[in-house]
């Protein structure tokens, strides 16, 4: 699996310019507040149509200006996590994580056993979310995101509201997602610590514009 983006998305005061490819594994958007990661996150997800550009994931194109395709955010098959989870504060953990998955029969490669064994949820199934620590909302919300098979996966700051000892305790797991899933990851962060543990390949924001190392 890989994907493909080449966009520009202007605002009346901001412009985000951006083009790089990645294959499997954690691709770091790297930069400070403010520098456009968001944004190029966002346009992937359809949640913000760039003024111009293509984007494309394991061969499916997901926006081209040119031919005007534009796949809505729910078409693209792509996971998105946020800096705070976001489960549904009514359901318990297991059912949270199998909500994407009865919604994608037929496109499916990742199964309940094999995801809850990977992020070490087994113990947490039956509780609800209010139950859970930071560290374990978040890897429920990444099992929920993985178990729906996406394309790809994109990782908006997912450890900045989790303290010290939370952020250790899900580094780890977020690894073996990199090493074992063999899909593409795109991870925002302005933590280089961070960015030097996880990252396979860094792009690198800086006032709407991005470096490929």
């Amino acid at each position: 699996m890989s994907f493909e983006v080449d966009i520009d998305v202007r605002y009346e005061s901001f412009a985000v310019a951006a083009a790089f490819q990645a294959g499997p594994g954690i691709t770091a958007l790297f930069g400070t507040s403010g520098a456009g990661k968001t944004t190029i996150l966002n346009a992937i997800a359809g949640v913000v149509k760039p003024q111009r550009g293509r984007i494309a994931a394991d061969g499916q194109v997901l926006f081209d200006s040119n031919t005007g395709v534009n796949l809505k955010p729910e078409a693209r098959r792509i996971g998105y996590i946020f800096q705070d989870a976001r489960l549904f504060p009514h359901m318990n953990v297991q059912s949270n994580l199998l909500y994407g998955y009865r919604r994608t029969a037929g496109t499916r490669y990742a199964e309940p056993d094999a995801i809850i064994a990977l992020l070490g949820l087994g113990h947490l199934l039956n509780r609800k979310p209010s139950s859970l620590s930071g560290g374990e909302q978040q890897r429920v919300a990444i099992g929920r995101a993985i178990l729906a098979s996406p394309r790809l996966l994109l990782m908006d700051e997912p450890l900045a509201s989790l303290d010290d000892a939370r952020k250790v305790e899900i580094l780890p797991y977020i690894e073996r997602l990199r090493d074992e899933l063999k899909i593409p990851i795109l991870y925002v962060t302005h933590a280089r610590a961070e960015v030097d543990r996880l990252a396979q390949a860094v792009v690198t924001v800086e006032n709407g514009r991005v470096k490929v190392a």
